[in-house]
């Protein structure tokens, strides 16, 4: 049986979330924060994906820590789209990534204090 991989999981459906999202925003003709956002909101589960096939402890790290960089931009996206007008309400992702941000810390910070 394949062991869960919470972080694996949560960004991959969070990345659904943000293409449905970025569709929202395009039928509505914010054209630049939708293509800003589809990039940044997908590309925390790829870089984590992608740490999954890390060549070493080092490289695991690294690929998380694009990864929480990606969160970290997305958050940004995320808020100017809950602050600007006649925008749709993104409230339920900015929960998720912030989710995703704290658990890819987490990761992060433990690994760190591991040894090598």
């Amino acid at each position: 049986m394949k062991k869960k991989n919470e972080v694996l999981d949560l960004s991959f459906e969070f990345a659904l979330g943000v293409i449905r999202y970025s569709d929202l925003l395009g039928t509505e003709k914010k054209y630049v924060l939708a293509r800003q956002l589809l990039r940044s909101g997908t590309s925390i589960g790829a870089n984590v994906r992608e740490a999954q096939n890390a060549e070493s402890k080092a490289d695991f790290i690294h690929k998380m820590k694009i990864a929480a960089k990606e969160a970290d931009e997305t958050t940004y996206w995320l808020e100017l789209c809950r602050k600007a007008e006649n925008f749709p309400n993104p409230e339920v992702l900015i929960q998720q990534v912030e989710s995703i941000r704290k658990l890819l810390n987490s990761i992060i910070g433990t690994l760190k204090r591991k040894k090598m």
